[in-house]
């Protein structure tokens, strides 16, 4: 047992760099609380990220530091704190503190599927996620979640959005008498819906709120990129040359409205048979050439999994039925690389000296 001091112990704990950042705790004044009782070590750090990944390497670089002190390590208290977007006074969600549009120029690449998942992912982590179907045409969210029912008011103002898996979700789908009937809407009518579900819907406090556009360039993005402050978009592709030239469309347009891009996603990437052979059925590099016109990185390639066909048939998403199934942990990579991006782009505009300072609620997670 270490003879140690609490002075030594702080200094050497100030020095442990924040793997986000990658500058010191002591610099960053992440470093919340120590308490040294006995020769063992009380610590709590504040994170601006939620990935495990994160919260592994904070607790390794802890024991690292600790270990020439010959100190026994107790506990390791992190202070998940995510950050905010820089709201304007007119916002109509000042409580959701990131708004992120996931969108593809181009239908059939499975972008309601990694919207649901990456939503899903998110809240696994222990954050608070809405997710918004934009698509006012085709509306899936409430196949891919398993859920039927019409929103309430309480108030008669607002509109009570459904929760499944600790999400809060509102779709149109939710609001059609026949999940068959076709939605024949012009312009405006779609308009008034979107605008509803943004400012009448009562969301709450949320680190994440994803919104599902519809397919194409359309005026859907325009509306919410006049209306709210959006923290970004993640850009899905397939990774065959026939998506692309549709894909770079929706870069462009991220790019006129001013909309950063946070990273890309490319889905149905390869298939893993039962022998183990990988096979390329949609070519390859699609994912990264869209990443390096957007000057984003490639947040993840997501496998062809026959599992998340048929868990999103049956309701339940796959990395909700199946966490450990490639395709589970492909969306939690993606999960883990979003928060993170996010973090950093709050970090590096804020000016890159101290840790975003977040607002509300602390969540404490407790890694023993």
């Amino acid at each position: 047992m270490g003879s140690a001091t609490l002075d030594a112990v702080i200094e050497a704990l100030r020095n442990v760099e924040d793997p986000i950042f990658e500058k010191p705790l002591g610099a960053l004044g992440t470093l919340v609380d120590v308490r040294l009782e006995d020769g063992r070590v009380w610590v709590k750090v504040r994170v601006s990220s939620p990935s495990e990944e994160v919260r592994q390497t904070v607790r390794e670089r802890v024991e690292a530091a600790l270990e020439p002190l010959g100190i026994e390590f107790a506990e390791l208290e992190l202070e998940v704190n995510v950050p905010t977007r820089e709201a304007t006074s007119t916002d109509p969600i000042p409580d959701v503190r990131n708004v992120i549009l996931v969108m593809s120029g181009k239908g059939g690449v499975g972008k309601s599927t990694a919207a649901t998942n990456l939503a899903l992912a998110l809240r696994r982590l222990g954050t608070r996620v809405g997710l918004l179907d934009a698509d006012i045409y085709g509306p899936s969210l409430p196949t891919m979640l398993g859920i039927e029912g019409h929103p309430t008011s309480k108030d008669g103002k607002r509109i009570q959005p459904l929760q499944r898996f600790g999400i809060k979700l509102m779709s149109i789908g939710f609001l059609l008498e026949d999940p068959k009937q076709a939605v024949v809407w012009r312009g405006p009518m779609l308009h008034g819906a979107l605008q509803q579900f943004v400012t009448d819907v009562d969301w709450g406090g949320l680190d994440y709120l994803i919104i599902d556009l519809p397919p194409g360039t359309g005026d859907v993005a325009l509306t919410l990129a006049q209306k709210l402050r959006i923290t970004g978009a993640i850009i899905v592709t397939t990774p065959q040359a026939v998506a692309l030239q549709d894909v770079y469309k929706s870069v462009s347009m991220c790019r006129k409205l001013d909309v950063p891009i946070l990273g890309v996603v490319e889905n149905m990437s390869y298939f893993v048979d039962s022998a183990g052979v990988k096979h390329e059925l949609f070519g390859s590099g699609g994912g990264e050439k869209i990443a390096e016109f957007a000057e984003a990185p490639l947040f993840g390639q997501v496998p062809i999994d026959p599992q998340v066909r048929e868990w999103g048939d049956q309701g339940t998403p796959v990395v909700q039925a199946a966490p450990a199934s490639p395709a589970g942990q492909a969306f939690a990579k993606v999960a883990d690389a979003l928060a993170e991006r996010i973090a950093k782009e709050h970090f590096e505009r804020g000016g890159g000296e101290s840790a975003p300072e977040g607002e509300g609620p602390k969540r404490l997670r407790i890694l023993r």
